[in-house]
């Protein structure tokens, strides 16, 4: 018996993961805009890392200073 409610709660689990997988693919509006969008958040992303590995770098050459 148990193993019928089993099947059953693992089919439920599975039905939602499906649904939350969809909702995620299902993007609106216009592509061009869309496009547009993702690439300036891909800018902004891009400007956060450069900005970070400036920083790192300035780090590390204060510490290869400070040890001479």
């Amino acid at each position: 018996m148990a193993r019928g409610n089993q099947r059953d709660l693992a089919r439920a689990k599975n039905l939602k993961k499906q649904q939350d997988t969809a909702k995620g693919s299902k993007k609106q509006g216009d592509p061009k805009k869309r496009m547009e969008s993702d690439a300036d958040i891909l800018r902004q992303k891009q400007a956060a890392a450069n900005e970070r590995k400036a920083a790192e770098e300035l780090e590390r050459l204060k510490q290869a200073k400070a040890k001479r």
